[in-house]
C-alpha cells in the first residue's frame, strides 16, 4: 500500500471549514469535535480521500490520485464508522460520483446555513397533545429540517409547551380544562419571560393536538405577530411548505335567514355536514355559516400562500358574521380544519371586536361533536 501524503496543516482547517466540523458522509453529520455520549472534546475526524491514493483500490487514478493527493476538492471530513466504510467494508459501493456528491451537498449547506442573516432567526415552538389516544411525534430536528432556508434555529432545542406523559385523553372528564390550564401556565413558564425580555423575537410553530386547543393556542399567541405556523402533511410526510396549487379559493356560504343562534362550519379538512350541527342546536333559531373548498381533504393546504389567503378571508368572514348577528352572539364553531390553520383561527379573533367562540370538537368515542372550549371565558386571568 502506498504512503497517504502528508495534508498540509492550512488544508486541513479549511476542510474542518468548509464541512463545520461534521462528517461529510450522506445522512451522519456527526459533530467530529466531541463525544456525542460522554460529551467530552475531542478530534474524531478522519481525512479520506475522493480520488484514492491507493492503487489497489477502485478510486484510484494513475495520473489524477498522485495530482489531486493533498487538494481539498478531493478530500473529505468523515466519523471512523464511514471513514472504514468508502475505505475498507464497502469501498466498491463508494465511487468517486458518489463521494463528490455527498461532499458538494453537504458543503452546500454548510455554507447556506453559515451565511445567513441574524433577521432569520426563529425559536422553535413544539406543542403536542394527545388525539384520542395517539402521542403527539414533534421533533427539533424536523421542524429545523422544515424552516431552511427561509428561517433557522435560534438555538439547538425547542420551546416545549406540552403536558409531558399526559395520561388524559380527548375523552375523559376534565381533559379540556387540564389541558387549557397546562397550555396558558407553560406558555407563562417557557415562553412569555423570553419575549418581555426581548430574548425571542420570532416564533415557528409546530402543533398536533385537538383543534379546539389549538385554537386556543393561536388564541393565545394572539399577540405575538412574528410567527410562522408550520402544517404536517401527509404527501410527503413532513412540515416543509410546499408550492401553491393554481386557482385555490376557499368559498363562503351564507345562510338564508337571519337567527340569534349561529354556528360556523369550516369544512376544509373533511365535510361536515349540517345535520350534526342541528342536532346539537335549536333547529328553529339556527343560522349557519360555512367556509369551505371544491373539495374537502386533509392533505389540501399545501403552501405559506394558502394559509395566508386563510387568515385573509377568515378575517373578513368574521366581520360579516358579526355586522349580521350583531355584537351580542355567539359563534358556535364546528372546525374540520387543517393544525395551521386551527392555530391561525385562534390568533386571527381578535378579543375586543369578534364575537366569542363555543368550539366544538369531534370526538368518535363520544359519538359525535361535543363542547370542548368557551373564550373568552369570565374572570379568565388572560381576557
Amino acid at each position: 500500500m502506498s504512503k497517504r501524503p502528508a495534508i498540509p496543516e492550512k488544508t486541513r482547517t479549511r476542510l474542518w471549514v468548509v464541512a463545520g466540523g461534521r462528517c461529510q458522509y450522506e445522512g451522519c453529520n456527526e459533530p467530529l469535535w466531541r463525544d456525542d455520549l460522554t460529551m467530552s472534546e475531542m478530534n474524531g475526524a478522519y481525512i479520506a480521500h475522493i480520488r484514492d491514493v491507493n492503487p489497489k483500490t477502485h478510486r484510484y487514478d494513475p495520473e489524477l490520485s498522485p495530482e489531486l493527493a493533498t487538494d481539498i476538492n478531493n478530500l473529505m471530513l468523515l466519523c471512523d464508522k464511514h471513514h472504514r466504510l468508502i475505505d475498507h467494508e464497502e469501498e466498491k459501493k463508494h465511487p468517486v460520483e458518489r463521494l463528490r456528491r455527498m461532499k458538494q451537498q453537504h458543503e452546500a449547506r454548510i455554507e447556506l446555513l453559515t451565511s445567513l442573516q441574524e433577521d432569520k432567526k426563529s425559536h422553535i415552538l413544539l406543542y403536542g397533545a394527545n388525539i384520542g389516544g395517539q402521542n403527539a411525534p414533534l421533533s427539533w430536528k424536523r421542524a429545523a429540517q422544515a424552516m431552511i432556508p427561509n428561517r433557522y434555529p435560534a438555538e439547538p432545542r425547542a420551546i416545549e409547551i406540552s403536558l409531558s406523559n399526559s395520561t388524559y385523553e380527548d375523552h375523559t372528564d376534565d381533559y379540556w380544562t387540564i389541558e387549557r390550564k397546562n397550555l396558558q401556565s407553560n406558555l407563562d413558564k417557557f415562553l412569555r419571560p423570553r419575549l418581555i425580555s426581548g430574548e425571542v423575537e420570532h416564533l415557528s410553530i409546530f402543533a398536533l393536538a385537538p383543534q379546539p386547543l389549538l385554537i386556543y393556542l393561536g388564541r393565545l399567541l394572539s399577540d405575538i405577530p412574528a410567527a410562522e405556523v408550520y402544517q404536517l402533511h401527509r404527501e410527503p410526510p413532513d412540515w416543509k411548505w410546499q408550492e401553491s396549487p393554481d386557482d385555490f379559493e376557499f368559498r363562503i356560504e351564507e345562510p338564508a335567514e337571519t337567527h340569534t343562534t349561529v354556528a360556523l362550519n369550516l369544512s376544509l379538512s373533511a365535510t361536515i355536514d349540517n345535520s350534526r350541527i342541528t342536532a346539537l342546536l335549536p333547529q328553529e333559531n339556527l343560522s349557519i355559516w360555512r367556509m369551505t373548498i371544491p373539495i374537502p381533504n386533509n392533505d389540501f393546504l399545501r403552501s405559506r400562500d394558502q394559509l395566508r389567503l386563510f387568515r385573509q378571508q377568515f378575517r373578513l368572514l368574521m366581520d360579516r358574521i358579526k355586522a349580521r348577528h350583531g355584537q351580542d352572539a355567539l359563534l358556535h364553531v364546528f372546525p374540520a380544519v387543517p393544525v395551521s390553520v386551527a392555530v391561525e383561527i385562534g390568533r386571527v379573533w381578535m378579543p375586543k371586536a369578534d364575537l366569542p367562540f363555543c368550539i366544538y370538537d369531534q370526538n368518535r368515542k363520544l359519538g359525535g361533536f361535543m363542547k370542548a372550549l368557551v373564550f373568552p371565558e369570565k374572570n379568565n386571568r388572560e381576557d
